[in-house]
């Protein structure tokens, strides 16, 4: 009997603007579970930057905890990444949402310049030498390059300059290449897959997209790493 797939599912929080995209984390989930792959998610120990209010945008006066917060996605079946065996796994999967820019880095607000937490540097780098795929989607891809700087340079997407887009393109893949990594466009409807270092990568919500188009993209992602392991 062929062996099941197990990958990481690696979340930043819940919610767009403070932590992981809710649309994105459910589509890499779901696109797993009708391809077989099972999934452990696992987030940091560790405090959010800050809470926003989805309603009004506006940062609220309290504190949250990035594992507590992205237990909501993985209905309490989560794991700290501190406590993650690699050895175990087959893949790492990265939705994205400002989580991974403000509480895996601080990419939002120093840009690539900015710190990295330890556990997801080196969460990332071990998967990435034991050459385990990794699929990044939307905003992750700098996490990524963020955190192999020094060590390798990977080819990466977070979408295209021609496309629409609410955010700037330009200056992120300008960030990406800063960190030693090589920023590459792509429509919203594709992903762009880095065979030699076994990256995968999928603008999402980078660019104006659908529900659907969402799903599309992180199921070519979870494709993708399944050829690739």
């Amino acid at each position: 009997m062929e062996k099941k797939l197990k990958f990481a599912v690696l979340l930043s929080g819940c919610g767009v603007y403070d932590g992981a995209e809710i649309h994105e984390s459910v589509s890499v989930l779901l696109a797993m579970d009708k391809m077989g792959v099972e999934a452990v998610c696992t987030a940091p120990n560790t405090e959010q930057h800050h809470v926003i209010n989805h309603l009004t945008g506006e940062e609220m006066p309290e504190k949250r905890n990035v594992l507590i917060e992205a237990a909501r996605i993985a209905r309490g079946n989560i794991v700290d990444v501190a406590h993650l065996n690699v050895t175990e796994l087959d893949g790492l999967v990265m939705p994205g949402g400002f989580g991974v820019a403000k509480n895996f880095t601080k990419w939002a607000f120093e840009g690539p310049a900015g710190a990295i937490l330890e556990p997801i540097k080196k969460v990332i780098q071990d998967f990435y030498k034991a050459g385990k795929p990794i699929g990044a989607v939307c905003m992750s891809p700098t996490t990524v390059a963020k955190a192999l700087e020094g060590i390798a340079n990977v080819q990466l997407t977070v979408g295209n300059t021609i496309e629409k887009s609410p955010y700037d393109i330009r200056a992120i893949s300008e960030g990406i290449n800063q960190t030693g990594s090589t920023a590459v466009m792509v429509s919203v409807n594709e992903v762009f897959v880095d065979k030699a270092n076994k990256i995968v990568t999928s603008p999402c919500y980078m660019m104006e997209a659908s529900i659907s188009q969402i799903y599309a993209g992180a199921e070519n992602t979870i494709a993708k790493m399944k050829e690739l392991v």
